[in-house]
């Protein structure tokens, strides 16, 4: 049979075949037949596509800035999954329309710019300056390469450039902030009338059957509980893990100090300052030849013995260094350009340097002081030492029991018990959650996203290993216990609860009708106290808009109805009910404005700037609304990621 076989494959039929499948080869490639293709996007903004992989981190990212900058105050609840990834979606395409816009501008990013955000960036500085080892270090921890890190920043520079230039066009007149203060300092002259609730619960008849069913039937929301479940877990805590017993004597201290002593040494920095002639890198010789002339004379001048700060401010072409009289601070390696980076540290301190050719210019280069270079003394690193090695040991427990932990209830899905037994950890037990989350472990997105996600609670398996909080070394595994569907409470539970509101909003409305009449009683030339006859009338005298002696449904009213005229010597207003029920008539009787003659510079300039800002705020957006009106942006619905 498989000779028969290979006779028909070298014939016309088996040449044919070839050339049919061969086709959709040639034109699609073999992705198409295993599912290959680009990367999926979520939104394209005159054609430059979003990335679904650049979203989620983002999403991410964000989510991590909100609990570091919240902390103890973060509220999941208040951060939902939908509304964060929104959120990022929306700004993601609004730095897109702005990278392109200032794009087709011709806006840059300078090497300056971007020299200047990583040094003044506090991450990366130690003892208040640049530390060339803290940065590396930030960008290692987050998974980021220098040039990878600058790339961005340098992306990032050139996105806030327009809007920054924007800003700076807003301004305000003195006069504008001085009406603006006269506003906000106006006082108002007014009498007001509670009108309780409570006034008229007897006047309040019991609602039907009819009544309580309709309110039940348009209202399910009002009574509905939550999906909720009730998890099973695994914590490993490396604050509860104890280190095996090691010797921590000296001679272990003093090996162990030996083996790290790069660690303990300050790389060597220069205090530096410098007087730049610029040239451009693509200057013909004659250009070059002069300007080195140029700083040859300036260098004459200095060694007869003119002050350099002076000779600097004078002089020198860098901006960012000639008004401080030529200074760069201290400077580490890897920091500058190479050729300038090579004469400050063959310089001896105090010392003028001939000139010195960047990429940037002619350099005439002094070193002030010199530091780093020697190790921190044994004694001075001793009890660090000791402190890192015995965490040294929990740490190691605690990633080698959380892998045992990740691999036990993989390979048992369906069961805790296998990986408490072996690890002798207590199975615990959470209260009802809901996907708003709760307290402690269960506050935290990761594992309410891991609780409610299709894995384990649809298919009951365990969860993967989650971190909860990793600078605190925990490591836990869920699955779910019990599962609560979201309900509407029956009827006969909530009807009291139904009954109860009915009254309370027959009692709001009555409320509100009797305000009503009271104001329009006085409209119609009545006093307030004649017509509020039976209710308290009470003279506030003059409030402020800030005033918190008063209900602030008071406020409100008050200050917006319009200012007295001749026509009408009080204004009179009734409030909706509110505030429990309550309703409210206000009479304004006069207005005073905040006067400007008791107003001083500082506080004219402080209304100054907040208007500034609030008018360059309203001018960005304008902008950015016009942008995205010219704009093809084409979204995908933004769902939550249980997968995060």
């Amino acid at each position: 049979m498989l000779q028969e076989i290979r006779e028909r494959a070298q014939g016309w039929v088996a040449w044919a075949v070839i050339i049919l499948i061969s086709i959709p080869f040639a034109f699609w490639g073999i992705d198409s037949y295993f599912g290959g293709g680009k990367e999926p996007v979520v939104a394209s903004v005159n054609g430059t596509e979003i990335t679904e992989q650049a979203f989620n981190q983002n999403v991410n990212r964000t989510r991590m800035q909100l609990r570091d900058q919240l902390g103890d105050a973060y509220d999941p609840a208040l951060f939902g999954d939908a509304r964060i990834r929104a959120e990022v979606l929306e700004r993601m395409i609004r730095e897109t329309l702005l990278l392109e816009d200032s794009e087709a501008m011709g806006l840059r990013t300078s090497d300056q710019a971007v020299r200047a955000a990583i040094l003044g960036e506090p991450a990366f500085q130690r003892d208040g300056a640049f530390s060339k080892a803290e940065y590396e270090q930030v960008l290692r921890l987050q998974g980021l390469t220098p040039s990878a890190y600058e790339a961005s920043l340098r992306r990032q520079l050139l996105i806030t450039q327009l809007p920054r230039a924007i800003r700076a066009t807003a301004f305000v007149t003195d006069a504008l902030a001085e009406r603006s203060l006269s506003l906000v300092r106006q006082q108002r002259a007014l009498t007001y009338v509670p009108v309780p609730s409570v006034a008229f619960e007897e006047r309040v008849e019991a609602p039907s059957d009819a009544a309580i069913a309709a309110y039940y039937d348009e209202h399910p929301q009002q009574f509905a509980t939550p999906e909720q479940v009730r998890v099973a877990y695994l914590l490993l805590d490396a604050a509860r893990l104890s280190a095996p017993d090691q010797r921590l004597d000296e001679a272990t201290l003093r090996e162990q100090y030996e083996q790290r002593r790069d660690e303990f040494t300050a790389p060597r920095e220069r205090r530096v300052r410098h007087i730049l002639l610029t040239v451009p890198e693509e200057a013909d010789r004659a250009t070059r030849a002069a300007t080195r002339e140029r700083l040859l004379a300036i260098q004459e001048r200095l060694r007869d013995g003119e002050a350099f700060a002076e000779v600097a401010a004078e002089v020198s072409e860098d901006p960012s260094s000639a008004d401080s009289g030529g200074a760069l601070g201290w400077i580490g390696r890897g920091m500058l350009d190479p050729a300038f980076e090579q004469a400050v540290f063959a310089l001896e301190p105090e010392t003028l340097s001939d000139p010195v050719r960047s990429r940037f210019g002619y350099h005439l280069v002094e070193v002030l002081d010199e530091r780093g270079g020697e190790p921190r003394p044994f004694e001075a690193v001793k009890d660090e030492l000791k402190a890192e090695l015995r965490d040294g040991g929990s740490e190691g427990i605690f990633f080698e029991q959380a892998e045992q932990l990740a691999t036990l209830t993989y390979e048992s899905p369906d069961s805790l018990v296998p990986a408490a037994e072996t690890l002798e950890l207590e199975i615990q037990e959470s209260d009802w959650i809901d996907r708003s989350g709760g307290e402690g472990l269960f506050a935290h997105p990761k594992v309410i996203d891991a609780a409610f996600s299709e894995e384990v609670l649809e298919r009951g398996h365990n969860s993967e290993l989650l971190e909860p909080d990793p600078d605190g070394l925990q490591a836990m595994v869920l699955r779910v216990a019990e599962h609560r569907e979201p309900a509407v409470r029956p009827l006969a539970e909530v009807r009291d609860e139904i009954v109860a509101r009915l009254e309370a909003q027959q009692a709001a409305e009555a409320a509100q009708a009797e305000a009503e009449a009271i104001a329009e009683r006085v409209r119609a030339g009545q006093t307030l106290a004649e017509a509020a006859e039976g209710f308290e009338v009470i003279d506030a005298g003059q409030v402020g808009r800030a005033a918190d002696e008063l209900p602030p449904a008071v406020i409100r009213l008050a200050f917006s109805l319009p200012r007295p005229d001749a026509d009408a010597e009080i204004r009179v207003g009734s409030t909706s009910a509110e505030d429990g029920g309550d309703a409210f008539v206000v009479l304004v009787s006069e207005v005073i404005d905040g006067d400007p003659a008791r107003l001083d510079a500082a506080e004219i300039e402080a209304e100054a700037g907040v208007l500034e800002r609030t008018l360059a705020t309203a001018d960005v957006d304008a902008v950015l609304a016009d942008m995205q009106a010219r704009a093809k942006i084409e979204r995908k619905p933004v769902v939550a990621d249980d997968s995060l």
